[in-house]
């Protein structure tokens, strides 16, 4: 795969529907597949986001999921997108693969924040953005606990 082709974002929502369970419509509405795509990128470089692509829409989620290379990335990749966050690849990862020059826990952007999926998954605002509403404390819950 080219890694500079129109393919790569189409590769990467794929992928990404896939491990996160919301629909295409749902990820581009948060505005941050641009954002995610680059931050993946700019940590683990452009050849291997592109073997990570491949592998998914030559062979599926599990063969990424299960690798021992792709796999921490591919986990990575769902925390952005639930909690805007890069963790740090794993100590094993960077023995084996080598440590990225941009790697660490880091949030990808401010405004990524409340756009996580963890927010929709859960059925709430996130805390501190999106406000309900003036008067929302005084209407009950909409979620609910079993």
């Amino acid at each position: 795969m080219d890694i500079n082709s129109p393919e790569l974002m189409e590769y990467f929502l794929d992928f990404s529907v896939e491990v996160t369970g919301f629909s295409r419509f749902h990820l581009l509405g948060t505005g941050q597949s641009t954002l995610y795509l680059d931050t993946v990128r700019g940590v683990v470089g452009s050849e291997m986001l592109a073997e990570l692509l491949q592998t998914f829409h030559d062979h599926g989620a599990d063969a990424v999921l299960t690798s021992g290379k792709l796999g921490p990335i591919a986990r990575n990749i769902m925390k952005l997108w639930y909690m805007a966050t890069w963790e740090e690849l794993p100590p094993e990862w960077r023995e084996k693969f080598g440590t990225p020059v941009n790697d660490g826990t880091f949030i990808a952007s401010p405004h990524a924040y409340p756009e996580g999926l963890v927010w929709s998954a859960v059925g709430v605002n996130p805390p501190g953005a999106k406000a309900p509403g003036y008067e929302s404390w005084s209407y009950p819950p909409s979620v609910r606990l079993r």
